[in-house]
């Protein structure tokens, strides 16, 4: 009797484990929605995050992968540190790129910085402190990301872009707002 008692007990305890187990692979959805805010947060506030860097990132359960490219080394381990600091945030899979230093593509992203946000019509996103068009440069090719307001924004950021001498290609990838 106190064997099958025994065994009952440890199937119990067993199947609480499995459970809980379970429960921790998939958070709820609203801690799920509280990471992502909170990494998003903690990623906009890194004081060295500049209009030349585009980090984003996704949350698959309990682990982040953070994406993108920047220009300094120390952003990218800055952003991680920030990552894994997040409550309820376990594992940090850290994918950004650092840009290859280079005068010439520095030269670029001074020129194509002018070129868009001192164009009259693309004036509004130049302000606040986190600008919202992205401009990466490798090795003079240009990658535009980020949201702008509608259509015409986008097809003129490109434009601009594309106007800059010395730059090999532009991938446009700004979304625009209602779309997203």
């Amino acid at each position: 009797m106190k064997r099958k008692m025994l065994a009952a007990i440890v199937a119990v305890l067993s199947l609480a484990t499995l459970g809980f187990a379970q429960d921790r692979e998939q958070p709820s959805a609203k801690a799920q929605e509280r990471i992502i805010k909170q990494v998003r947060h903690e990623l906009l506030m890194l004081p060295y995050y500049s209009v030349f860097d585009s980090i984003s990132f996704k949350v698959e359960g309990y682990n982040v992968t953070l994406l993108g490219a920047v220009v300094q080394p120390t952003l990218k381990s800055d952003a991680g540190n920030a990552a894994k600091h997040v409550e309820g945030v376990e594992k940090v899979d850290n994918e950004i790129e650092v840009l290859p230093p280079s005068g010439i593509d520095d030269g670029l992203r001074r020129r194509l910085f002018r070129a868009i946000y001192g164009y009259p019509m693309l004036e509004k996103y130049a302000l606040g402190i986190q600008k919202p068009i992205r401009i990466i440069v490798k090795n003079g090719h240009v990658t535009l990301e980020g949201v702008v307001d509608n259509e015409a924004d986008k097809n003129v950021a490109g434009l601009r872009a594309n106007g800059v001498p010395g730059i090999f290609s532009v991938t446009n990838n700004l979304q625009v707002e209602s779309s997203k």
